[in-house]
C-alpha cells in the first residue's frame, strides 16, 4: 500500500514537473515574441531574444523527450537540447556587454573580441555535436529520464560554460555599479537576478552523469519541478527589466503591456496545457479513455481565463501600475471611451434633424458649421439634393442684436442660427429647413426647436473643444517625444545622452509638409513653417525674388513631381500617391470629389493620403541633403 502511494505521488510530481518544463518553453517563446514585437531595435532586447531562443530549443526538446518512447527520436531530441545549451554562452556574453554599453560604457574592443572568440568556440562544439564527438550514447536504464553520456568534450564545454557565465556576471556587476538612479539600480538588480534563469535551466544538462539522475525518482522530479518553477519566475523578472530598454514609453505603459502579454500568452497557454495533460494522465492512470474531454476542457479553460483577464486586467493594471497618477490617467481613459468623433457628431446631429423633421412635418433639414471659409454642411436628413444646397454667408446669418433668437429666411429656406450662450452669443453654425419660409411656427413648435437647437449647439461646442485639445496635443507632441527619447537613452545611467544634439525627427518634417500642403494656395502654415529654414527653400526664395509663398510652393511642387511615375498620367494603382497630392492639395478638390475620381472610400483616401504626404516629405529631405552635400549621389542612402 505504501509503495502504491509512493508511485502515485511520484506520478503526480512527474506530471507537474513536465507541465512546468513545457511552461518554461511556452513562457520563453512568448517573451521572445514580445521582444520581437516591441523593442527589437535595441541591442539588449535582441540579445535577450537570442537567450530566449536557446531556452525554447532546450526546454522544448527535453519536454518532448519525457513523453517519447522511440529511441531514434529520443537521441535526436537530446542532441537538439544541447544545441540550445551550446549557443547560450556567447549570446549570454553578448547580452551582458549590451547591458554594460547601455549604461554608457561601450566596448573598446576587448569585450567584442571575447564575444567573437566565444562564438567560435561554441561553433566548434556544435561541429563536434554533429560529428558525434561531443556526447556519448543514450542512457535509459535506472534513470528517471534518458540522457546522453558525457565524455571529455562535454566536460571541456562545462568548463567553458562556467567561464563565459563568470565573465558575463562581471559585466552585470559593473552595470549595476554604473546605474545612478534608485529606479535604474533596482531594475538592474532585477535583471541580474533574472539572468540566473538560463544558468539554472542549463545546469541539469551539465550535471548528467554526475550521479544526480540516479537518485530517487520522487526526489528527482521534485527538484526538477522546483528548478523549473524558479526558471519561469526568473525569466519573467528578466523580461520585465529588459522591457524598459530601448523604449520611450512611460513605465506604466511598459508594465501594463507586459502584464497583459504575460496573462494572455504564457499564463493562458501554460494553464491550458496543464489542464489537458492532467486529464490525459488521469485517464491513463485509471485505465479510462478521457480523450473526448480534452478539447472540451481546452476550450473551456481558454474562454474562462480570457473572460477573467478581460474583467480584471484593467482593474489590476490600475492598482498595480498607475500609482499616484491614477486620477489623471482615469480622466484620459474616460475621455477615450466618451470621445465625440466626427462620425459620432454627425450621427447625433442627424438624430436632431430627424426630430426637427418629425416635429415640423417637413421633408428635410440640415446643419452647417461655421468655418474660416464660411459655412460647411455637416449633416442633413431627408434632402435628396443636399450636396447642391447653396449656403448663405456668415454675414447674412448674423442675428439681430435686438432679436437674437429670431429665425431668418434665405432663398426659400428657414435659417435658425446656432449660437454659444456662454461666449456672447457667438455664431457657430446654422440649422436650415428648406421650403419652410412661409411656414408660421406655433409656440409649442418653437419650444421644441429651441430644445433641439440647444442640443446641437452643445454637440458642436464640445467637438470644437476636443479639436482644441487635439491641436494642443499635436503642438507639444514633438517636445514630448524628445523627452521620452532622452529618458529612454538615460534610463540606465547613460546620462551623456541628455547633452547630445538630436537629429531632425522625420515625423516633424512630415507634419510640416502636411501643414504646408493644407495651406498650399494661401495661409500662414505655408510661409511660417519650419521648412522655410531649409537650405533648398532658401535657394528657392532667391530664385523667386524673395517671394516666400512662391518659393515654398515651388519646392513642394518639385517634391511632388519626384514621386510622379513616368509616362502619361493615369488613374491606376502606381499613380495613386501622386494623384492624391495633385487633386487634393495642388488642385484643391474636395475629399468626396477626390475619392470619387480615384474610386475609393474616404477612409481609404485618408490612409493613402498619409502615405503620400510621407513620400513628399522624404523627397524634400532628399532634396535638402543634395543641397547640403552636392558631392553625394542622389541615390545614396
Amino acid at each position: 500500500m505504501f509503495e502504491l502511494l509512493l508511485e502515485w505521488v511520484e506520478a503526480v510530481f512527474r506530471t507537474l514537473s513536465q507541465i512546468l518544463m513545457a511552461g518554461v518553453a511556452v513562457t520563453a517563446f512568448s517573451l521572445l515574441l514580445y521582444a520581437l514585437a516591441f523593442n527589437l531595435r535595441d541591442r539588449v532586447a535582441r540579445s535577450f531574444a537570442g537567450i530566449m531562443i536557446c531556452v525554447v530549443i532546450s526546454f522544448t526538446a527535453v519536454s518532448l523527450v519525457s513523453t517519447n518512447s522511440d529511441g531514434g527520436i529520443t537521441r535526436f531530441l537530446l542532441l537538439l537540447q544541447w544545441v540550445g545549451v551550446i549557443l547560450l554562452p556567447p549570446i549570454y556574453l553578448q547580452f551582458s556587454n549590451a547591458v554594460l554599453a547601455t549604461t554608457g560604457k561601450p566596448s573598446k574592443g576587448k569585450r567584442l573580441i571575447a564575444i567573437s572568440l566565444a562564438y567560435l568556440i561554441s561553433g566548434a562544439f556544435l561541429i563536434l555535436l554533429l560529428l558525434g564527438w561531443f556526447v556519448g550514447p543514450v542512457v535509459y536504464d535506472n534513470v528517471p529520464v534518458p540522457h546522453l553520456t558525457p565524455i571529455t568534450a562535454t566536460y571541456l564545454f562545462a568548463l567553458y560554460f562556467m567561464a563565459a557565465m563568470a565573465a558575463s556576471w562581471i559585466n552585470f556587476v559593473r552595470s549595476y555599479r554604473r546605474a545612478v538612479t534608485s529606479t535604474s539600480r533596482r531594475r538592474m538588480g532585477y535583471l541580474i537576478a533574472g539572468a540566473v534563469a538560463p544558468v539554472i535551466g542549463s545546469l541539469p544538462f551539465l550535471l548528467f552523469g554526475s550521479g544526480i539522475v540516479r537518485i530517487n525518482g520522487l526526489v528527482f522530479w521534485g527538484l526538477t519541478g522546483l528548478s523549473n518553477t524558479i526558471v519561469i519566475i526568473l525569466i519573467v523578472i528578466m523580461s520585465y527589466a529588459v522591457a524598459f530598454f530601448g523604449t520611450p514609453w512611460p513605465d506604466r505603459v511598459v508594465k501594463g503591456r507586459l502584464f497583459k502579454w504575460l496573462m494572455r500568452g504564457p499564463f493562458t497557454a501554460s494553464a491550458t496545457l496543464g489542464v489537458v495533460t492532467v486529464i490525459r494522465r488521469a485517464g491513463a492512470l485509471f485505465g479510462q479513455d478521457y480523450t473526448a474531454l480534452v478539447p472540451i476542457f481546452m476550450v473551456a479553460t481558454i474562454l474562462l481565463l480570457e473572460y477573467v483577464i478581460v474583467l480584471f486586467a484593467p482593474l489590476g493594471e490600475r492598482y498595480l501600475f498607475w500609482g499616484k497618477d491614477s486620477n489623471e490617467l482615469q480622466i484620459i481613459h474616460n475621455m477615450e471611451d466618451r470621445l465625440l468623433t466626427n462620425n459620432d457628431l454627425r450621427q447625433f446631429l442627424e438624430m436632431i434633424l430627424s426630430a426637427v423633421c418629425d416635429r415640423l412635418q417637413v421633408k428635410g433639414a440640415y446643419i452647417a458649421v461655421l468655418t474660416p471659409d464660411g459655412f460647411e454642411q455637416l449633416a442633413s436628413v431627408g434632402i435628396t439634393n443636399a450636396a447642391l444646397l447653396e449656403l448663405p454667408g456668415s454675414e447674412e446669418v448674423q442675428p439681430d442684436r435686438d432679436e437674437p433668437e429670431a429665425a431668418l429666411v434665405w432663398k426659400n429656406s428657414l435659417i435658425i442660427p446656432l449660437q454659444e450662450q456662454e461666449n456672447g452669443r457667438n455664431l457657430i453654425g446654422l440649422l436650415g429647413i428648406p421650403d419652410c419660409n412661409e411656414r408660421v411656427l406655433e409656440t409649442d413648435e418653437w419650444s421644441t426647436i429651441e430644445i433641439l437647437k440647444e442640443r446641437a449647439v452643445l454637440a458642436l461646442r464640445d467637438r470644437r473643444l476636443q479639436e482644441d485639445i487635439f491641436a494642443n496635443i499635436q503642438e507639444y507632441a514633438p517636445d514630448i517625444a524628445v523627452i521620452e527619447h532622452l529618458r529612454a537613452s538615460a534610463r540606465y545611467g547613460n546620462t551623456s545622452a541628455l547633452s547630445r544634439e538630436l537629429p531632425e525627427a522625420a515625423d516633424d518634417v512630415i507634419k510640416w509638409v502636411r501643414d504646408a500642403l493644407t495651406h498650399y494656395w494661401g495661409g500662414p502654415r505655408l510661409t511660417e513653417t519650419p521648412l522655410m529654414k531649409f537650405k533648398v527653400v532658401q535657394l528657392a526664395v532667391d530664385e523667386n525674388e524673395g517671394n516666400q509663398a512662391n518659393a515654398m510652393r515651388s519646392v513642394i511642387k518639385k517634391a511632388v513631381e519626384r514621386i510622379r511615375p513616368e509616362g502619361e498620367r493615369r488613374y491606376t494603382a502606381d499613380w495613386i500617391l501622386y494623384n492624391i497630392i495633385e487633386l487634393k492639395f495642388l488642385e484643391g478638390k474636395k475629399v468626396r470629389e477626390v475619392a470619387l475620381r480615384l474610386s475609393m472610400s474616404e477612409a481609404d483616401l485618408y490612409r493613402k493620403q498619409r502615405i503620400a504626404i510621407e513620400a513628399v516629405a522624404r523627397e524634400i529631405l532628399e532634396m535638402e541633403s543634395q543641397v547640403l552635400n552636392p558631392v553625394r549621389p542622389a541615390s545614396s542612402d
